[in-house]
């Protein structure tokens, strides 16, 4: 199961349901036309992987992410606890 939370662009907001035990620190995966990056919300928006996007598309991604954070991180404390 792939919750995504957010659309926007063609940009898939998403957390993966099963993030390991204990998960991992509340973040967030960006995917669009089989590329996906990972950022980290907490302490700050910061890329933790990516696997195809280019320069100007992730600090777009992560401009994206940074603006909605308040509402991904709810999304990401009301699924996993």
């Amino acid at each position: 199961m792939v919750p995504v939370v957010l659309r926007r662009d063609g940009f898939r907001f998403f957390f993966y349901a099963n993030e390991g035990h204990p998960p991992e620190r509340p973040h967030i995966h960006v995917r669009k036309a089989g590329m996906e990056a990972k950022f980290w919300l907490e302490p700050e928006v910061q890329l933790a992987r990516n696997d195809g996007f280019d320069s100007p598309t992730l600090r777009l991604l992560a401009r994206m992410t940074e603006e909605a954070r308040e509402e991904l991180e709810r999304a990401w404390h009301a699924y996993f606890s």
